[in-house]
Order: C-alpha cells, then sequence, then structure tokens
C-alpha cells in the first residue's frame, strides 16, 4: 500500500474544494492525485468518496465483520473467502472489523492474504482498552500488534476507539500512534442511540479524522447533530448497521421494489437501502455485512449508477412508510431467522 500525505492542504481554500467535491451527492469517478492504494485498484466506474482531512477517496461501500467473519477454528468458512473475492471484485476495498469480534480479523487476514490482495485494502479497525492506570497505552498497544499480524499488515488505515471505551485516552494515544506512522487516520464509534450525544461531542471538536454512526433509512437520527458536524468540521463518516441487523429484509421481504428504484440503478432491496445512506452528503463509506455471497453480490452493486437527490430520498423514505412494520422495526429482534455460532456468540 502506497501512504499517501495525511496533511490537511495548507492553503484554506483549497481544502474547502477538496471538502466540498468529497461530498458531493454524485458518483466521483475521474482518476485524482488524492485517490488511496484502494481507490487506485479499484475500478473506475464506481463511486468513490473523499476523506475530508486528505482528499483521499475509498469506495463508498465497504464491508463489515460483526458476528459474520467470526468463524470458529475448525468450521467451514470458504464463504467468506467468496464474499471478500466478490466484495473485491466488485469494486469494494474499505473492510471493517474489531479484536473483539472473535475470529473475524483472523478470517480477513487469511483470505486477503491468499487472494493477494491485502496491500489494496483499506482497513479500519478499533481499539477496546482502559488500561491499568490513567494514560496506561500497553493494552492498547498490545491490541494494535495483534491487530497487524492477523490482518498481515505493517500499518492499519484507521483506528477507531470502539463505543468510547476510554476516550480521552485512547484519542491521545491514537495523535501519538498516528506521528509514529503506525496509523493513518483515527476516530470513534457508537451504534447505541443514547451515547449520540457524546459521539457529536467529540465530532465537534474536529480533531477527529473518522466517526463511525448508526445511521439507516429507518435510524434517522444522526441528521439532527453528527451529520451536520461531520460536514462543518470535516470529518469522514462510516455507516454501520445500514441494514438495521437485517431486520429492514424482513420487513420487505414479501415487498416488492417500487418501480420508482429504477430511477437510481437500484436492482434489489439492498441497493436502494445503501444508495439512501451513501446519498447524504456527509456519508464517506456504508460497512454493510453478510454471511451469504449472494447477498454480497447484491451490496457491491450499489456502488454503480446514480444516487438519489433530496426529493428521491424523502420518496424512499415515505415508501417504506407505508409497508407494515416499518414503524415497528426497534422492537424486532436482530437478525431475524440467523444463527451465528462464532466466538463472540460462545
Amino acid at each position: 500500500m502506497v501512504d499517501l500525505p495525511q496533511n490537511e492542504p495548507a492553503n484554506p481554500s483549497r481544502r474547502r474544494l477538496l471538502q466540498a467535491t468529497g461530498l458531493a451527492v454524485g458518483a466521483l469517478t475521474l482518476p485524482s492525485l488524492f485517490q488511496s492504494a484502494a481507490a487506485q485498484a479499484a475500478p473506475s466506474n464506481i463511486i468513490l468518496r473523499a476523506i475530508p482531512k486528505s482528499g483521499e477517496k475509498i469506495p463508498a461501500i465497504g464491508l463489515g465483520t460483526f458476528l459474520t467473519f467470526d468463524i470458529k477454528p475448525g468450521q467451514p468458512r470458504d464463504h467468506l473467502r467468496e464474499i471478500l473475492k466478490r466484495f473485491y471484485e466488485g469494486g469494494g476495498r474499505v473492510i471493517d472489523t474489531s479484536p473483539l469480534y472473535g475470529m473475524s480479523e483472523v478470517s480477513v487476514g487469511d483470505f486477503a492474504t491468499s487472494l493477494g490482495i491485502t496491500r489494496d485494502l483499506f482497513i479500519t479497525n478499533k481499539t477496546w482498552a482502559t488500561g491499568q492506570w490513567l494514560g496506561d497505552d500497553s493494552q492498547a498497544l498490545s491490541q494494535l500488534q495483534q491487530s497487524m499480524e492477523r490482518l498481515w499488515r505493517d500499518k492499519i488505515d484507521v483506528m477507531q476507539c470502539h463505543s468510547l471505551v476510554n476516550v480521552p485516552v485512547i484519542v491521545k494515544i491514537f495523535k501519538e500512534w498516528k506521528k509514529e506512522g503506525r496509523i493513518r487516520y483515527f476516530g470513534v464509534t457508537h451504534h447505541e442511540l443514547p451515547y449520540f450525544g457524546p459521539l457529536t461531542q467529540w465530532v465537534e471538536k474536529g480533531e477527529l479524522d473518522f466517526v463511525q454512526v448508526h445511521y439507516s433509512i429507518h435510524t434517522r437520527l444522526a441528521e439532527e447533530r453528527i451529520l451536520p458536524a461531520a460536514l462543518d468540521k470535516g470529518v469522514a463518516v462510516l455507516v454501520n448497521m445500514p441494514f438495521e441487523k437485517a431486520r429492514l429484509f424482513k420487513i420487505v421481504e414479501n415487498q416488492p421494489l417500487p418501480g420508482f428504484a429504477k430511477e437510481i440503478g437500484c436492482k434489489n432491496w439492498a441497493q436502494f437501502f445503501l444508495k439512501w445512506v451513501i446519498s447524504h452528503p456527509a456519508i464517506t463509506a456504508a460497512i454493510p455485512a453478510t454471511t451469504n455471497p449472494d447477498h454480497q453480490s447484491e451490496n457491491i452493486g450499489a456502488l454503480r449508477g446514480p444516487l438519489p437527490d433530496q426529493a428521491m430520498r424523502t420518496r424512499m423514505v415515505k415508501h417504506m412508510e407505508t409497508i407494515p412494520g416499518f414503524d415497528k422495526l426497534a422492537e424486532m429482534p436482530p437478525y431475524p431467522g440467523k444463527t451465528f455460532v462464532g466466538v463472540v456468540k460462545r
């Protein structure tokens, strides 16, 4: 992987231009000096988004690994290799994982290495560490070293403070790691709505490169403060749970895709939900997860074709509000009909 300049452009007007270009709703397909190694290795006709702090571009659809890539040793996992293969061939490069996701890092590292794509990937990882005393960085450092070994990487693209755990200390550690060249960017994450207040406060400080947040066509709370703050402060946004842990698919399983979805190139519900998410000007990439290679092919298809404008986004929400059960989604159990038997569940 080629390490690109990470400092903000010295010329403020140039910085604003880069941010405006990166946050445009339309697809970005032209070559750029600021494209990441991951983007340079991707097909030319996909939707790219710029990381505001650098202008570096990455594909707007990534791959999450919570539960899905966590397979206990000795159990079949060839389907994960096929998922990663289809993800990469479809233009995907951003993969989100964590040492808390059981064997997920191992699965990503093994299959990326066997496919020969390790250096082309843009890895976003996490740290969950409290230390034995305030300012103790030993746990965080051991996690980073373990992650590098599992992922076969000598540098992680993005390190995130997992669920804001020990966040004041961890962000300071991240800053040092970035100076030392261990990581390229840093950020914070959360997926639970009661923590959106503290998450917003960290975005509003303006010192983060990334924030990861729960956002979907159903759960739109991030639009109130987090996403506007990210736009204002130049913070890249990764979206977790764009499918609401598969509950959106349960709601629409007997529903036809609306005819107007063809106007934005949607061939299935996955693309409908993902294009709605990545069309928000603050969003850098969505990171849906799956255990099904065919579903992966559907997901990565959202990287191509037009994106909805604001009028279309509103139309899409209004359509979902006519579908029975959409207003009760939060009451549904997660991952309906699915079973996970990895290390995390054990």
